[in-house]
């Protein structure tokens, strides 16, 4: 029997799925802790143990392993632009396209005050952008120039002013910084091309990042390279919207430190007379909040939505926003808490309803309506995810809750708010058993079986009807 190893270093736990690649199948799974703080290799070791003694197969020949990560923090980054709105913006997006997690943005020049808050953040690698073709070069050559001088360890990506890139190349080898140059992000006013700078930032995680994460030496054994772990979504993402006739696909991926969004499709404007402004989003986004977790980042939420707001929404236990707080600040401090009475089951379930309710709101567009001595016009900025056909929901919350349904029907449209451009009436659909990652690790060299896979494990929970007719 031929066979695919799957291995997802998590923060907290090493995943291994055996996939049988002729019949398309997961023949068995395992876990086991990750163990970042002495070898990582030794967490793999023991779930591959656990793996050879669960699956009853005379020696599966293993034809393949491929991997991800997101073990010592994943993939961390700070990225530069000029302008807030455009290059910046631009530059936040392809870092997260790349499955990195963003430490912080700039804008315009970096100062000193800046820079010293950049070393104190410690990033695995820096984003430059800024300036179109043809347009300012001052400003990022002044930002390689000073991180050149107060960082010398940090591998540079220059993706912005194309024009830039003689002057820039003379001073990074100057000072023996490790960088690649990449096509300009935003080479012309509101186009975006993020492909060239992610594919130099998946290098650097290759030729850098990788050893200093300890993955070298299951890197030397294999024949495809580690990616980080949320790229390994975002490319399930993207073929399971191929697999459905191109259909719009987003996924809701709720964990204890963050909320992160995917999302598959144009997004251009669905409404009528709705004209798109500003930056033009790619097919591929992703979202990461940060301040809304269902544990570490507990108390951030609490404050982002307020206590009122939770209280609202718990259906067994106190209301009192006293009790709302001292239980967030307790699963903060606790991360490590399993909801096992009602009372905690119903808190929980506020807080996923919530966090994907706002993030959700984050990640997609809104219509703007303004008004001229002529007229009104109607502008919309960001994504339209109106027409999403399927909505995936992953994460622990939306794994063993009772109800996720419910979770997931909190960031549809909300006749309340109508200009912010949510999913309307999608297909929910749970993964059950943590197999996108798995997917994603597939997509590439074994599509086929990556789309018998999701198809069989990530199970239908209902429609979506909230009582909306467009």
């Amino acid at each position: 029997m031929k066979c695919v190893q799957l291995v997802d270093f998590g923060s907290t736990f090493t995943k291994l799925t055996l996939v049988d690649i002729h019949n398309n199948v997961i023949i068995g799974t395992s876990k086991a802790p990750t163990t970042v703080k002495t070898n990582i290799m030794e967490g793999y070791y023991e779930a591959k143990s656990i793996l050879d003694d669960s699956v009853d197969l005379n020696n599966p020949e293993i034809i393949d392993i491929l991997v991800c990560s997101s073990a010592a923090g994943g993939l961390n980054m700070v990225a530069s632009g000029l302008v807030k709105d455009l290059t910046t913006k631009a530059a936040k997006m392809t870092v997260l396209g790349a499955g990195a997690k963003v430490l912080d943005v700039y804008d315009q020049k970096l100062s000193k005050r800046k820079i010293q808050k950049i070393i104190e953040q410690n990033p695995d690698m820096i984003l430059l952008a800024g300036g179109t073709n043809g347009g300012n070069v001052s400003c990022i050559v002044h930002n390689a120039k000073i991180i050149s001088t107060h960082m010398k360890d940090i591998p540079l990506v220059i993706a912005g002013n194309e024009d830039s890139h003689y002057e820039i190349e003379e001073i990074l080898e100057r000072e023996g910084i490790h960088y690649k140059l990449t096509d300009n992000i935003m080479p012309e006013l509101n186009t975006i091309h993020i492909d060239s700078a992610r594919e130099a930032i998946r290098e650097i995680f290759m030729e850098k990042i990788v050893e200093a994460k300890g993955l070298k030496n299951i890197q030397e054994n294999l024949n495809e390279e580690v990616i980080p772990t949320p790229l390994a979504v975002q490319r399930a993402v993207e073929l399971y919207a191929k697999a459905n006739n191109k259909a719009d696909v987003a996924v809701v991926d709720i964990g204890g430190a963050t909320t992160d969004i995917h999302s598959a499709c144009d997004g251009g404007p669905t409404k009528v007379g709705a004209t798109l402004t500003g930056l033009k989003e790619p097919y591929l986004k992703r979202t990461v909040e940060g301040d809304l977790g269902m544990r570490v980042s507990a108390l951030s939420l609490l404050e982002t939505v307020g206590p009122s707001a939770l209280g609202a929404l718990i259906e067994e236990g106190s209301k009192d926003e006293n009790y709302i707080k001292e239980k967030c600040r307790e699963l903060t401090i606790n991360p490590e808490n399993i909801s096992t009475c009602e009372e905690d089951k119903s808190f929980d379930r506020a807080m996923a309803s919530l966090a994907t309710k706002v993030a959700m709101s984050r990640h997609v567009g809104i219509l703007e309506k303004v008004y001229y001595p002529m007229g009104s016009v109607m502008f919309q900025r960001g994504k339209d995810l109106s027409n999403v056909k399927l909505l995936i929901g992953t994460g622990g919350i939306l794994v063993h809750n009772e109800d996720p349904e419910t979770i997931l029907k909190s960031c549809l449209y909300d006749e309340k708010e109508p200009h912010i451009l949510k999913p309307i009436n999608p297909k929910l659909m749970i993964d059950k058993d943590y197999i996108l990652s798995a997917a994603g690790l597939l997509s590439k060299k074994y599509p086929n079986t990556a789309i018998k896979i999701m198809d069989e494990h990530l199970i239908e929970i209902g429609g979506a009807t909230n009582g909306t007719e467009k």
